[in-house]
């Protein structure tokens, strides 16, 4: 499920109300339900993943979390030529909304007719912090490019000094008429405007900037804050910053992909973090006060006297933040005891005699 966008699982946009997910719900439960398809091996996965998707955005909370850090929908996902998505709002819809309005939808909201809005495309963009960036939370200015409303003709696509035309064919609905024909006999639609596209308006003289196509390539300087706490692969969300929309379509979003860099000293799990720290034999054997990095920056530690390799020491407290929240993680502290290659006459004096006492 970690590869899927809840909300295409749904098949609801991304501003979509409670009700709007409750209905789009509904209405894959009647038609994925294991007891009404015995006969479709996929069912019961394809309704485990919309159980999963509609748990998430039903709840405010889990949805918000979500938004700011979950799932990058598929990249190339929208309008074909252009990356928009195309929110359909004139056609009556699927034959299972016939269906409904034939025999009643249990509630269901009918969707109103109107024009054809294309939604702005999402942008994606990396970035890369270090461990210690991280762990304090960055804020940091990003070079984007998107597609703006056209400035020379404000968005209508047409020239100055002209306007868009009322579409000849759907007299500026945006709709025309179409005949269905269902086993359940002959039905007459209504559905988007193929010469308009939807708008009603058609440009006879296009802008000589955006060449009628309303929507201009810019550059913009987007400051990004990159929370404390955010861990590789996670992703911010900075809503509305994507790519405008066409014909009062909502722009799209823009979603930064985080990554940290790998630290020198550090290794890290969640918000515990991992050190290895190197103490002599002298050391492990006798105990010792030893200054050691930490994410805080250095500080002393003591260990006690009969300190294995491989032996651990936790530090509570002294890893990494939790995303959105004062408490931290730990620092665990491996330690790894060498041996000298070489040791002085003193020294091998020294130890012959511990050797001596220990033997007695």
């Amino acid at each position: 499920m970690a590869a899927k966008d809840y909300y295409d699982v749904l098949g609801v946009g991304r501003n979509a109300t409670e009700d709007e997910i409750k209905d789009a719900y509904r209405k894959l439960v009647r038609q994925y339900h294991p007891d009404t398809n015995k006969d479709n091996p996929d069912a019961e996965k394809k309704m485990a993943e919309i159980n999963e998707a509609y748990t998430v955005l039903s709840n405010k909370e889990k949805r918000a979390k979500y938004d700011q850090f979950g799932q990058v929908p598929p990249e190339g996902a929208g309008f074909p030529g252009g990356g928009y998505g195309v929110n359909f709002t004139d056609d009556l819809g699927s034959f299972a909304d016939i269906f409904d309005t034939m025999f009643g939808g249990g509630g269901r909201s009918q969707r109103p007719r109107g024009q054809v809005v294309y939604e702005g495309a999402d942008i994606r963009t990396d970035v890369s912090i270090t461990l210690q960036e991280a762990f304090s939370g960055k804020t940091i200015l990003i070079d984007l490019q998107r597609f703006d409303k056209c400035p020379e003709c404000e968005g209508t696509g047409a020239a100055k000094g002209t306007k868009p035309e009322t579409c000849p064919d759907c007299k500026g609905s945006g709709q025309v008429k179409r005949t269905q024909q269902t086993f359940l006999g002959t039905f007459q639609t209504v559905g988007t405007c193929p010469r308009c596209g939807g708008s009603g308006k058609v440009i006879s003289s296009p802008c000589p900037k955006c060449k009628g196509e309303t929507l201009v390539k810019a550059t913009h300087k987007i400051e990004v804050k990159i929370p404390a706490g955010v861990e590789d692969g996670m992703r911010v969300r900075l809503a509305s910053q994507g790519d405008s929309g066409k014909n009062g379509g909502r722009p799209g979003d823009l979603y930064v992909m985080v990554h940290v860099k790998t630290d020198k000293i550090f290794t890290r799990e969640g918000a515990n973090i991992y050190s290895q720290v190197t103490i002599s034999m002298y050391e492990a054997a006798l105990g010792a006060e030893i200054t050691i990095y930490t994410i805080d920056g250095k500080e002393k530690i003591t260990i006690k006297p009969g300190i294995q390799p491989g032996d651990t020491m936790t530090l509570r407290g002294k890893g990494m933040p939790y995303l959105n929240s004062s408490r931290r993680g730990d620092h665990i502290i491996n330690f790894k005891v060498t041996v000298p290659k070489k040791l002085s006459q003193k020294e091998k004096s020294l130890l012959k005699q511990i050797m001596g006492i220990k033997e007695e």
